[in-house]
């Protein structure tokens, strides 16, 4: 079951962007501009985590945040102002699980969500994801994400950081068609120009990679005039 996660911003095109980015990794996004309706928000839907902007206008992220923890245990993680240090600690001390500063990348949100999540966890399930979290597999391949090399048929294979970007991605987001745009947009993390213009080469060199490898010759489908897909057929 997808992970529902509860976003209280103001800022409008962030909202799009975390929802159309969250989405992506497979959450469940609930979004909203204040924190009027934040409470029943969350005793109705029953997010998982939220994301709690301090800046908001009305009624602002602390005080909602202190509204919050004493009706729920959902994990929080608070959005601050660049440098702002009396709000992370004040947000921490008032029972927020994590904070992140802006501008920040996406990424980073996800993978602080994922970890703040697992905190939740028995510890048998806990292991279980750490497992997952080390490892992706997909159309029979095998991603070790510590190494960052790639595992066919039992043999590893070496990636350059940029090639181990975007098999990852396109792992993560099996039998889905990725544009360049939306690729580069989720590979991308601080490396926006080892991307710019280059896609095709990398995936050429990956390609290349799998050649002697007859089963994985085309798990990595060109769709031509929108972008790739990575083939799952297991």
């Amino acid at each position: 079951m997808k992970k529902k996660v509860l976003i209280v911003d103001d800022d409008e095109k962030l909202r799009k962007l975390l929802r159309e980015y969250l989405e992506d990794y497979g959450f469940r996004v609930l979004a909203l501009a204040d924190g009027s309706s934040v409470l029943e928000t969350i005793r109705t839907e029953t997010p998982d985590i939220a994301i709690l902007d301090i800046m908001l206008p009305k009624k602002d992220g602390l005080e909602i945040l202190k509204e919050i923890r004493t009706d729920f245990s959902i994990p929080v993680i608070m959005l601050t102002a660049k440098g702002e240090d009396t709000d992370r600690i004040v947000g921490l001390e008032l029972g927020a699980d994590d904070y992140l500063p802006k501008p920040f990348n996406p990424r980073e949100l996800v993978a602080r969500m994922k970890a703040v999540l697992r905190r939740g966890l028995p510890r048998e399930k806990e292991d279980h994801l750490k497992d997952e979290n080390l490892f992706i597999e997909a159309g029979g391949l095998v991603l070790n994400k510590a190494k960052q090399t790639l595992f066919v048929e039992n043999e590893e294979v070496e990636l350059s950081s940029t090639e181990y970007k975007l098999i990852e991605t396109l792992m993560e987001h099996p039998n889905i068609v990725l544009s360049r745009d939306k690729l580069m947009n989720l590979a991308r993390g601080r490396d926006f120009e080892a991307f710019d213009r280059s896609i095709d080469v990398h995936i050429s060199k990956l390609r290349a990679k799998l050649e002697s490898y007859p089963r994985f010759r085309k798990v990595i489908k060109t769709v031509w005039g929108t972008g790739y897909m990575f083939v799952d057929e297991s």
